[in-house]
């Protein structure tokens, strides 16, 4: 058990590498895969993790389930794609730019969890006022 659970640690820790050094979708992607499961945070404070399930070929499905009540919500690869490619403009600026409140990645269905998962691959950081709320979560480590 210790060993699967560092080997995941160890999976997510180059997964996010690959992420921030690449900037690509299929980067991002990896690192979805790898933190299944893995407790977010949506702006409110609001805990969440999200699985994955397997299509009929035997591959991920290009939906993120989202585990936070009793009923899950899908979250399409789609909405997740259109605020990265938003975090992809901000970081010509900056590479970790400041993103105020999760609408300000975009009015994309699911923006409250997609912006959890950014903050917490690093893609982008909270404003000023939103970090006292957060400020215990940041001084974490992602493991």
């Amino acid at each position: 058990m210790k060993e699967t659970q560092e080997n995941l640690q160890m999976q997510r820790v180059q997964a996010l590498q690959r992420l921030h050094r690449e900037r690509t979708e299929e980067a991002l992607w990896e690192c979805l895969l790898t933190f299944q499961n893995f407790e977010f945070h949506t702006y409110s404070g609001l805990p969440y993790s999200y699985h994955m399930k397997y299509g009929r070929s035997g591959t991920y499905t290009k939906e993120l389930w989202i585990d936070r009540r009793e009923k899950s919500k899908s979250l399409v690869w789609s909405s997740v794609r259109t605020a990265y490619q938003k975090v992809l403009e901000l970081q010509q600026e900056s590479e970790r730019p400041v993103v105020a409140r999760p609408k300000a990645l975009g009015d994309i269905r699911g923006i409250s969890y997609i912006y959890g998962i950014f903050l917490k691959f690093g893609l982008i950081e909270a404003a000023q006022k939103d970090t006292k709320k957060r400020s215990i979560e940041s001084r974490q480590e992602i493991f």
